[in-house]
């Protein structure tokens, strides 16, 4: 079916509709279509609004046409259409794609990252850049702006707490 927008020359001697009068008249007409085309009673009352703001931005032309709601409707209705083509786009890619299940941290993992969090944060820093991030105690010195001998206090400390707390940790592991 075909809408066309002006059945001819504008109406002659009648004044404009006044757009607000219009607005009311035939919104929830054309939203309710599009709710029974879309099923989301939302994104239906969001496209009949984006449609007639689409109308108000050239209401000086489309208020002289034979029928200005037969404007507003089909622009409400390619917008519901493209709207549909898109989901069934996103639905089509999401469907092709591969589920993906990453396990879960391992035990020895999770009880790592919390020792790690009680460590202060120099020597944090200082362990994780030295056994994760492989940085000599020269490059780790530089990073934190500290002297070496310091970085190797905070690497001696970190690792001494870390050894009483994994140790802990994995005895009460074992007796449980």
């Amino acid at each position: 079916m075909t809408v066309r927008q002006q059945t001819g020359p504008p109406r002659s001697g009648t004044a404009p509709v006044d757009f607000t009068e219009f607005y009311r008249a035939h919104f929830h007409r054309i939203a309710v279509q599009l709710y029974a085309y879309l099923g989301d009673h939302a994104e239906a009352q969001d496209l009949t609004q984006e449609a007639f703001c689409r109308a108000l931005e050239r209401w000086s032309r489309i208020s002289g046409y034979d029928d200005p709601s037969a404007f507003v409707r089909r622009v409400a209705w390619n917008l519901a259409t493209s709207r549909m083509r898109r989901l069934r786009t996103a639905v089509r890619h999401l469907a092709g794609q591969r589920e993906e299940h990453t396990p879960g941290p391992e035990p020895d993992r999770v009880a790592l990252i919390r020792a790690l969090a009680t460590l202060p944060a120099a020597q944090r820093r200082a362990v994780v850049l030295y056994h994760l991030a492989h940085l000599s105690v020269t490059e780790i010195a530089e990073q934190a702006g500290a002297a070496e001998g310091t970085v190797r206090s905070w690497l001696t400390r970190g690792r001494a707490a870390l050894a009483g707390q994994l140790t802990e940790t994995g005895s009460e592991a074992r007796r449980a």
